[in-house]
């Protein structure tokens, strides 16, 4: 129950919460950025005005909005609002607020509503320990989590709710958000302006965190000196942004979705021979913090699964940009890994190889067996002078000489399709030539050909 002393204690401690924490809206008309999840005639949004609100899971980055819209719906709605921590929660607080909840609905006809914030935090039995509260009812579950919930949140779980993602806010936004917060009484109540430079330079750090945008307003406004004298608003300028964020950290988790949006990114990169992009996601990666050997291994992959024997010089690239990482560490080995990345952008692409695998490995595993020719069996058994001849290559004047090597029902071309590029096309085009050769008769009405069979060492 709300009393006297309940609104002084709130009070108090508004008064000494951080700027974010006090701009939190308390209405979906103060709600910013987030129109395709909670803007006119989405569910959400007619969700919480009836008061007719479903299990959801809100996910998305950090300072998108998904603690305020708990927030809301705790304001607006006439259900009972609980928040369990998932950090410190344990399955018996779980059960103590389902039991409470339960008996709140059979004496009183009256909903609760769950807020579990970060609720990928929770283990599997924590969360298996909300399943038949939130089949039945007896609690309405609203989660947040900044980790994808389809990898995160028991399946069981995540089928019983809605998820809604909320995207990171755009520029516009964020100058609202600032706007409000520099003129509200709960915010700066009209004692600071942001200058032009100095309100894109906060917009710029915050990297769509509405959060870490009010936070930097707020640090900035205590960077500058006030003249009691002085009439107006003193001015936030661009200084006093930087010397209150003297570093710039955009999002990145080493174990959570970025982490893996990242590592895509620069994969993409190198595939798409683009080496400003991939030095850009190299330095996202390095500045987190994220594990060189990780990214020299990536490395390695794309060498041979997008460039392969379109230029074979890549993997010996990669391969000692790797060593170099393993012997040298950071901070050097940045200029290996780059050296070796941009290489690979630069390289000439092809995909024959992991394409000619994956398609030889779906006919081994779907399709008939196949017996080993005859010809290219071993010869150290009995009976293996019957087999077919085989004709040795080296015999032969081109090195080539016209043999089956596939087995029966399988002909040449049928996995390995090589591109048009780099070394691979020209030793294609170099083996057609040697093809056409060895088919063309020789002077003197033989065969372009060699030395026999009984020429050939055995094996």
């Amino acid at each position: 129950m709300d009393t006297l002393f309940t609104r002084i204690e709130t009070a108090r401690r508004m008064d000494n919460a951080p700027l974010a924490a006090r701009m939190r809206p308390t209405t979906l008309d103060g709600f910013v950025g987030q129109d395709r999840a909670v803007g006119p005639g989405s569910w959400l949004r007619r969700a919480i005005e009836h008061d007719t609100l479903s299990s959801v899971i809100l996910y998305g980055p950090a300072g998108t909005g998904k603690t305020t819209l708990a927030r809301i719906v705790a304001h607006t709605t006439h259900a009972e609002f609980v928040e369990v921590s998932a950090v410190t929660g344990t399955v018996k607080d779980l059960r103590r607020e389902i039991e409470a909840a339960q008996s709140r609905l059979l004496s009183l006809g009256r909903r609760t509503i769950l807020f579990v914030d970060e609720i990928h935090r929770f283990n599997r039995s924590q969360q298996d320990a909300l399943l038949h509260a939130v089949e039945d009812r007896t609690v309405v579950l609203v989660g947040a989590t900044t980790e994808n919930p389809y990898f995160e949140v028991n399946s069981a779980l995540i089928s019983r709710s809605r998820v809604v993602e909320l995207s990171a806010l755009d520029d516009a936004s964020v100058r609202v958000l600032l706007e409000r917060a520099l003129a509200a009484p709960e915010g700066l109540a009209g004692r600071f302006r942001l200058s032009p430079d100095a309100e894109e330079e906060v917009v710029r750090l915050a990297g769509g965190d509405g959060r870490a945008a009010l936070t930097s307003l707020e640090l900035a406004s205590q960077m500058v000196d006030l003249d009691p004298g002085a009439e107006g608003p003193a001015t936030i300028e661009v200084a006093h942004v930087r010397e209150a964020n003297p570093r710039r950290g955009l999002p990145y988790d080493k174990a959570g979705d970025m982490h893996y949006d990242v590592i895509s990114a620069f994969i993409k990169s190198m595939r798409g021979s683009d080496p400003d992009a991939v030095l850009y996601w190299l330095a996202r990666m390095l500045d987190a913090g994220e594990d060189p050997k990780f990214i020299a291994r990536r490395i390695m992959i794309c060498a041979s699964e997008d460039i392969g024997n379109a230029d074979p010089q890549a993997l010996l690239v990669a391969h000692a940009a790797f060593r170099a990482t393993e012997v040298i560490g950071m901070p050097e080995c940045r200029i290996n890994l780059a050296q070796a990345a941009t290489y690979l952008a630069l390289a000439p692409k092809s995909n024959a190889a992991e394409a000619g695998i994956d398609a030889a490995l779906e006919e081994v595993r779907s399709g008939p067996r196949r017996e080993v020719p005859s010809h290219l069996r071993d010869r150290h058994r009995p009976g293996s002078d019957e087999y077919g001849p085989y004709l040795y290559p080296h015999n032969y004047p081109a090195g080539w000489v016209p043999q089956r090597y596939l087995p029966e029902g399988l002909e040449r071309g049928c996995f390995y399709q090589a591109s048009p590029r780099g070394w691979e096309a020209w030793r294609q085009e170099a083996i057609g030539r040697d093809i056409a050769e060895a088919a063309s008769p020789a002077p003197g009405g033989a065969g372009a050909g060699g030395r026999g069979q009984e020429d050939a060492p055995v094996g």
